[in-house]
């Protein structure tokens, strides 16, 4: 019998699991992961050491009369499975490669307005919801680790010139459910939900575990659907002391937060007046303020760059059916910007031009998969009198474009797609095109005006 070499080996794995080969190796720089290009041009590497050491082989030793194998006979066996290993793992790069350039290749409308997408995070099961420090120089995100069932926070180092995935750092305590990370605006701490201080954490992981595998046996693709988990709670991790303050202790959910550009005022989300409602309180979790109190599910709040104005995603006119609205700091003023059989959500103020950014997807055809992409609002501001402006389309790439947010210059953008060729949702980064948005929201301004007669 001929035993499978250690590239056979390899090239089985992955085919079986193409995931399996995104391992993440320890050094003493950091952690590093790696992707399945590079673990297929190792093996191609050594396919190809093994190939030529099997071509050594066949040359003949000495003459044999018996009928059994010979060390020729099996060098000949072991050539002819390298050579089809050697096919068969260029054919799958090969059509890796064809399908991520057509991933990479841009619309008209997406080249228009924004540089070539880079993804920035990878090595995770997937990872999504980024934000960017103050400085630009690092990055915080939610991502799935290998082999655990649960979103947990991490940050990595960030070059605005050189974008690319780095060494990620988790800064949540590695179990329960964590979620919505952010920098302070001094850049000394960083905010975030978590239910790591669930008394079941061990039943809740089995549970997740399990209907898991049940899917993955079955090949069940579950309907998107967030966990309000009755145990999470807010907190902040010192980057310099390294220690984890809780800034809510409220029974049931408390997630969704973000800080207001002077630090002092956190807005967030609880149940714990029996729906999930906006709150602020002070930075140190003092001071506790409900801002809205209407049936439905409001969330996903953010200050505007000067501290006047929320805005958030709400589903109080129909379940599921979110759609942006805005409200002043103080809870007053609260209107809606979006409508329609619809699901607009993620909003994200521009730092310094009057845009709104978020997520949007069409849902009034039961028999139409709706495919999210990214909408621009240009809005002004009149006293207390918050005036929705024109809309614009930048995305309209087949997957899906969510949780878009502006760097503190302004000229760049990150949010989380499934663009890559393994449909796996990462962080993407690109250059936006200022003058070019700047133009096509005047001309959707100059198609919304009434008609002269």
């Amino acid at each position: 019998m001929v035993r499978a070499t250690s590239v056979q080996k390899r090239f089985i794995l992955f085919a079986k699991n193409p995931s399996a080969c995104k391992n993440i190796e320890h050094s003493g720089e950091g952690t590093n992961f790696v992707t399945p290009s590079i673990y297929i041009r190792h093996t191609i590497a050594l396919s190809f050491q093994e190939f030529l050491r099997s071509l050594v082989n066949l040359i003949p030793m000495k003459k044999t009369t018996h009928r059994t194998p010979t060390r020729s006979d099996r060098s000949i066996v072991q050539l002819v499975a390298h050579c089809a290993c050697i096919l068969a793992i260029v054919l799958i790069t090969s059509r890796g490669v064809l399908e991520a350039a057509d991933d990479q290749k841009q619309s008209e409308l997406e080249a228009s307005y924004f540089s070539p997408p880079i993804q920035v995070t990878q090595g995770l099961t997937k990872a999504g919801e980024g934000y960017f420090s103050p400085d630009s120089t690092r990055i915080c995100y939610q991502g799935v680790p290998q082999g655990y069932p649960f979103y947990q926070i991490f940050t990595q180092p960030f070059d605005m010139q050189s974008p690319q995935p780095t060494s990620a750092q988790r800064i949540s305590p590695g179990r329960g459910r964590t979620t919505c990370s952010f920098f302070s605006p001094d850049n000394q701490k960083l905010l975030f939900a978590s239910s790591h201080l669930d008394p079941n954490m061990q039943q809740t992981e089995d549970a997740a575990i399990k209907q898991a595998k049940e899917d993955a046996q079955s090949g069940r693709r579950r309907r998107y659907q967030w966990d309000f988990d009755p145990y999470s709670d807010i907190f902040a991790f010192d980057f310099d002391s390294k220690s984890l303050t809780r800034l809510t202790n409220a029974p049931g959910y408390d997630a969704e937060c973000s800080f207001s550009a002077d630090g002092k005022t956190i807005v967030f989300v609880s149940d714990r007046d029996g729906d999930p409602d906006i709150f602020l309180m002070n930075a140190d979790g003092s001071g506790v303020r409900q801002l809205t109190n209407v049936p439905g599910y409001d969330g996903g709040p953010f200050f505007s760059p000067n501290g006047k104005w929320i805005t958030f995603r709400s589903d109080r006119i129909e379940k599921d059916m979110l759609h942006i609205h805005v409200m002043r700091s103080d809870g007053e003023g609260d209107q809606a910007l979006t409508d329609g059989k619809s699901v607009q959500w993620a909003p994200f103020w521009h730092p310094t031009k009057p845009w709104m950014i978020w997520t949007g997807a069409d849902h009034s055809d039961p028999e139409k998969r709706p495919n999210y992409d990214l909408y621009l609002m240009r809005y002004s501001v009149d006293g207390d009198n918050f005036i929705p402006g024109p809309t614009i389309r930048m995305t309209d790439h087949p997957g899906a474009d969510v949780l878009p947010v502006f760097a503190p210059d302004g000229n760049h953008l990150m949010w989380t797609a499934s663009r890559s060729s393994d449909r796996v949702s990462q962080l993407w980064f690109s250059t936006i095109n200022l003058d070019a948005l700047e133009l096509s929201l005047n001309r959707a301004a100059a198609l919304s005006l009434p008609q002269q007669q």
